[in-house]
């Protein structure tokens, strides 16, 4: 039976997508619902105002990144349609190239000759793919995939905040959805080291500061412009 090894860089594009997604949901939906509860609005203004950084948020996110991984899937398209022309045009020279990596990376001349030979035998694109290129199809950009893991994530991470309104106390809207984002987000942070591979208290404390950093800054202008207007 084969062997066959998971790596945690295969899950790269979806993590991402989907860490960055929640993250922003927390950050961006917490931070404005703070912000606009500190200018001591009523719950259901807060509330209104959650759900529509939620919606907006989540649509802002899918298209964001619909049309930058569609912009690498573009790149990456190109420069395999650049290959396979070189492959029908020019044979020999692309064996010679792909030899050439194989002596770069430590093979003997003729191994790396031999190499190429059969590699390119048995999928020439795919190893020039591979080996020049730096393109495997772990790795490839996938347009809808993202977009759909940053909208539901953004959406995950926005109700938060959200839900959080209809269970807060009235005087306290401000501190509670700002201590459960916090937790929120140093689970994320968590999670997503964990999952990586990463340090887990440095991948808790990079996603968690910039929250915090968020909210008091929304907060801060809520309760000037609350003092302003009042």
């Amino acid at each position: 039976m084969a062997h066959r090894e998971r790596h945690r860089s295969e899950r790269i594009g979806w993590l991402r997508a989907a860490v960055l997604g929640a993250n922003d949901g927390i950050v961006s939906t917490a931070s404005l619902v703070v912000g606009v509860a500190a200018a001591n609005a009523a719950r259901h203004d807060v509330l209104i105002a959650g759900v529509a950084g939620l919606v907006a948020g989540a649509l802002s996110m899918a298209a964001g990144e619909y049309v930058s991984v569609s912009s690498q899937a573009d790149t990456e398209r190109a420069d395999l349609d650049r290959e396979r022309h070189e492959l029908a045009t020019q044979p020999q020279a692309e064996e010679d190239e792909l030899a050439g990596i194989y002596v770069q990376r430590g093979l003997e001349p003729d191994l790396a000759r031999t190499v190429a030979r059969q590699l390119t035998a048995k999928g020439a694109l795919a190893a020039h793919a591979r080996d020049e290129l730096g393109l495997t199809e772990e790795l490839a950009a996938r347009p809808l995939q993202a977009a759909l893991a940053s909208a539901a994530s953004f959406a995950v991470g926005a109700g938060v905040p959200v839900f959080t309104i209809l269970l807060a106390p009235a005087g306290a809207i401000v501190g509670v959805v700002a201590m459960v984002s916090v937790f929120c987000l140093i689970t994320l942070g968590t999670v997503a080291a964990w999952i990586g591979g990463a340090p887990i208290v440095l991948g808790a404390a990079r996603v968690t500061v910039w929250g915090v950093l968020a909210m008091l800054a929304t907060a801060t202008v809520g309760k000037l412009f609350g003092a302003t207007v009042g």
